[in-house]
């Protein structure tokens, strides 16, 4: 069996671009994923770092389905308690009324920034993030209780169908409260090391409720990518992401992302190589090769793939895992 293929991109920011640039590089691999088979082209919430353009998702959603054809496209995600349900709602039916059957709604718990830039976006330390996500299902036509915030108010315009929603999660908490809801859960896998639990996939199953919008448990695995013609190459052109990995492993701010000309010349390169990091590296048949290890894992419905490297890097490691998995498949 072919897993579908999904595409995150973080819109990040190299020591020789600008943000600009990494919006540009952003759509050519929307474009890209459009047009090589993926089936989703997410993008996430990110505030105050100067290596991440992507800080609104709606607005570059609105954006990329605009320049797509086909995929969908949606958030990875949304960190709801920055911002009101109704606000979230109104947001995704208008993109959903201007994009019918291509919106995906991801909607994840963290703050996305650090605490002084959170309490800057006004969000409250007491949010009911739980309570949050059943309204913003309800102002969009799913309901869980027979009274809520969509008796007062309405999410417009009133699409003809609605957006996707997936809650994302690296812990057993989302997943439970995603298998309770009955709803897609997408594992932040790509934020774990090598040898983290996978418990949270157990208690999602276990806990899952079947509802309207899902019949059985549906899983997403989010892992880093870099495929390219060879194995050392796609290490070489991966080493950028292990430094930076490895800087924030240390407790620094997620800096810009280096060329891998400078990679190679730093002085920490080697302890980078050797993190147990979850990233899959390789030439195409590597790259399938780990990813179905990783799917008998973790027993994933669909992977969403983060490119780890930028520019013409990243389109080539999207064509090459597509094309690879589709040799592999026939």
């Amino acid at each position: 069996m072919t897993i579908p293929l999904s595409v995150l991109d973080l819109a990040v920011l190299g020591t020789e671009t600008t943000s600009v640039r990494a919006l540009a590089e952003t759509t050519a691999l929307a474009r890209c994923a459009d047009e090589t088979g993926y089936r989703r082209f997410w993008v996430a919430e990110h505030h105050n770092m100067r290596s991440v353009a992507a800080t609104s998702p709606s607005v570059l959603i609105a954006h990329l389905a605009a320049v797509t054809r086909r995929i969908r496209v949606g958030s990875g995600g949304v960190m709801l308690p920055n911002h009101s349900p109704l606000v979230v709602a109104e947001q995704f039916a208008m993109l959903e009324a201007l994009h019918p059957g291509r919106i995906d709604l991801g909607i994840g718990r963290a703050p996305g920034t650090d605490p002084a830039t959170a309490a800057a976006l006004r969000r409250p330390d007491d949010t009911d993030f739980p309570a949050q996500v059943r309204d913003v299902m309800g102002l969009l036509g799913d309901p869980r209780s027979r009274e809520g915030i969509w008796d007062h108010f309405a999410a417009t315009p009133v699409p003809t169908s609605a957006p996707g929603l997936v809650l994302l999660g690296s812990g057993e908490r989302g997943a439970r409260l995603a298998g309770e809801l009955g709803v897609p859960f997408a594992f932040a896998y790509h934020l774990r090391t090598a040898n983290g639990s996978l418990e949270p996939l157990r208690v999602y199953r276990d806990s899952f409720v079947p509802s309207a919008a899902l019949a059985a448990p549906y899983v997403l695995v989010s892992v880093d990518v870099l495929v390219a013609d060879t194995d050392e190459e796609a290490d070489r052109l991966a080493d950028p992401h292990r430094l930076r990995m490895l800087e924030m492993l240390a407790g620094l701010p997620p800096l810009l992302l280096r060329s891998p000309r400078e990679a190679a010349a730093h002085p920490h390169l080697g302890k980078a190589r050797r993190l147990p990091l979850t990233l899959v590296t390789g030439a195409p048949a590597t790259a399938v090769a780990a990813l179905a290890e990783l799917a008998d894992r973790t027993g994933a419905d669909e992977f969403i793939v983060a490119p780890v490297a930028r520019g013409e890097a990243a389109i080539r490691s999207l064509c090459l895992l597509s094309g690879a998995q589709a040799v592999g498949a026939s």
